[in-house]
């Protein structure tokens, strides 16, 4: 089985889009964007034009730094639009109107954990507020600053601390700082023969520090879930001092001091390095493809599946909307991706059991054509192709955004069922037309699974915020009402704070309010993210 994930490529000759996703020379034509559109009645014909930073009409940054901070910080406008807004929908809308968030006035690049100190250190003195940064994939508003409290704003980029710094073939782990990229850091890792087997869909655009900083889940997720998992140990910079654990393999000494930085966002510390459990890369692998003919019973074929032991490193369940979507099936099939991999034994026998579990539920393994895609490769093409596709139609005024959250497997098929019909009725009312709203499982574990939503409606020009938030506002209500989570890992940032605010515990709210207190005495990492 290939990875469901970029290759482990350099970047030369290629350009980070500052507004939407991935690389500008990856984006689809002007001509691709209008048929694209065109399969969604009611669009405009002609797409938005790609915006310039040049005809954002930036302020003149509020602050200046010391002069021994100087060579660290820039003021360059394009610099500041890419670190203005992430890359969810609403970011990439916003860039498209050429209405991004408030832009901050310095980009930050620390190439040491003294030079984190001593810009946490100038913040806190001047009132500036510090947004910690590392690809800036965050589709949540986790990187961008909302209000007015403070005078200025510094996006602290922290993606020139990159290096693995030592690594322990014994026990199989890495120190590894928080700035480095998936794909560096599996370059790094590489000649070791080692890996840290985590691949979340922005992989080749995210760091490490914030997969930590986020609680991220990656692709191989039914064993090993959230990086949580392979974290032996933090070092976080706050602005009262560095926080360090001890690298153990497990501990009962007290609350984990690990846990009150992982998912923390940026708004307690800043992540500086980790020393991260590490797998022998796999050598075995082996995929198959098996259809069903409706979700239900393939839920049921994933549940006995995630409670069986056999641990697929990829298990992934697409409902007949998002399998015909994505090219896994187009006769109205449920598709359930299946994959197996070690570093040691061959895996064909546990994809042939779980095979046959799947067929003692109702499903058949697809068919594998001569000479053409199966439903495994269509699925990862798809999957990797989509969020240039996302922007695409967003250029078009299409309405075309996900979410996400957990329950257990007792509640998942009424939430499903609840999801997709509110949801779709939230469109309709508010588009005026029909829409799609599309299901798949990310995430599977013996007690319940993520299922993952796709929504994609005709917008109009101009109000295409507007109508998404209404239709998010609603699909939200119906998570709150079911108990199911407000994010399985995408995070909470600033978009899902009202969900986050219903599902937090009052006494563990305010609990965590003192922390911030304590470690951000001025206040000043990330305001607005996880607390007012």
């Amino acid at each position: 089985m290939d990875e469901g994930h970029p290759k482990e490529q350099p970047a030369e000759h290629r350009t980070r889009s500052w507004w939407g996703w991935g690389w500008c020379e990856e984006a689809l034509p002007d001509a691709e964007c209008a048929a694209l559109g065109a399969l969604l009645p009611g669009l405009p014909a002609d797409p938005l034009p790609v915006p310039r930073v040049a005809d954002l009409d930036l302020p003149v940054p509020a602050v200046t730094v010391p002069a021994p901070l100087a060579p660290l910080v820039t003021a360059d406008p394009a610099d500041r639009a890419a670190h203005a807004l992430g890359k969810a929908y609403r970011d990439v809308v916003r860039a498209l109107h050429r209405t991004p968030a408030r832009v901050p006035d310095l980009v930050a690049r620390p190439r040491s954990e003294q030079d984190v100190a001593d810009l946490l250190d100038w913040a806190g003195r001047t009132g500036t507020a510090v947004i910690p940064y590392g690809g800036g994939s965050s589709v949540v508003g986790g990187v961008e600053y909302r209000g007015e409290a403070h005078p200025a704003v510094l996006s602290l980029d922290l993606t020139r601390m990159d290096q693995v710094l030592e690594v322990d073939r014994v026990s199989r782990a890495a120190r590894v700082q928080g700035g480095v990229l998936g794909p560096h850091l599996e370059r790094q890792l590489r000649p070791h023969g080692l890996t840290l087997r985590h691949f979340p869909q922005s992989f080749e655009f995210s760091t490490l520090g914030g997969w930590l900083a986020t609680r991220a889940g990656g692709h191989y997720a039914t064993l090993h879930t959230h990086v949580d998992d392979f974290t032996e140990s933090l070092r976080v910079v706050t602005p009262i001092g560095v926080n360090s654990s001890w690298r153990l393999p497990g501990s009962g000494a007290g609350p984990s001091p690990d846990r009150l930085f992982l998912g923390s966002e940026g708004t307690l510390g800043v992540i500086t390095e980790a020393w991260m459990r590490l797998q022998d890369r796999p050598v075995h692998k082996a995929s198959a493809a098996v259809l069903f003919p409706s979700f239900e019973a393939a839920a049921e074929a994933v549940r006995v599946l995630a409670q069986s032991g056999l641990h697929p490193a990829n298990c992934r369940l697409l409902d007949r909307g998002e399998a015909a979507f994505s090219g896994a099936a187009a006769d109205g099939s449920t598709v359930l991706v299946l994959g197996f991999e070690s570093a040691h034994t061959p895996v064909g026998g546990s994809l042939a059991a779980a095979v046959s579990l799947a067929r003692d539920h109702g499903g058949r393994p697809a068919p594998e054509p001569a000479g053409a895609r199966g439903a495994v490769d269509s699925w990862r093409a798809a999957f990797l192709r989509m969020p240039y596709q996302r922007d695409a139609l967003a250029r078009m005024s299409g309405i075309v955004e996900t979410f996400e959250t957990a329950c257990t497997w007792d509640r998942l098929p009424a939430l499903y069922e609840a999801v997709r019909a509110e949801t779709a009725a939230a469109v309709k009312e508010v588009t005026g037309a029909e829409g799609l709203v599309n299901c798949r499982l990310t995430h599977v574990y013996p007690d319940g699974a993520a299922p993952y939503f796709t929504v994609i409606a005709a917008g109009r020009r101009g109000a295409e915020l507007r109508m998404w938030d209404e239709v998010k506002a609603a699909a939200m209500e119906v998570l709150g009402r079911h108990r199911a989570t407000v994010t399985h890992h995408h995070a909470v940032g600033r978009d899902h704070r009202p969900g986050y605010d219903r599902q937090r515990p009052e006494p563990f709210a305010r609990a965590l309010g003192a922390v911030k207190s304590a470690l951000d005495p001025q206040g000043v990492l990330n305001p607005g993210v996880l607390l007012g």
